[in-house]
């Protein structure tokens, strides 16, 4: 029991590096899928993916409770991928990223 209690102990900070992510989205008229990670306990990354044949323009919101919203622009290309990430001042306890896509 209390090898199970050691080795339960070991892995409790593996567990809280990560953090939650909410995405909403707006997708208008492209392909556009989305994989959101964390990178860092500070920094929050999403990749966009844009699976149609139009290139499209994406605004990505990201929120992180009492901080200033990061907002980043990125276009991608049809067929292709693209990341967008931001990097803030505190650790990252939820993370909201607001995706707004339209084609361009």
């Amino acid at each position: 029991m209390r090898k199970f209690c050691c080795v339960l102990l070991a892995l409790l900070p593996i567990s809280a590096f990560a953090y939650p992510i909410d995405v909403t989205k707006k997708i208008d008229g492209v392909s556009v899928d989305y994989t959101a990670s964390d990178v860092d306990a500070d920094i929050s990354s999403i990749q966009l993916s844009n699976y149609g044949a139009n290139d499209a323009v994406c605004s990505v919101t990201f929120t992180n409770g009492p901080e200033s919203p990061r907002r980043r622009t990125v276009t991608v290309p049809a067929g292709k991928s693209t990341n967008a990430t931001a990097k803030f001042n505190r650790a990252i306890i939820k993370m909201r990223i607001a995706l707004v896509c339209a084609p361009k």
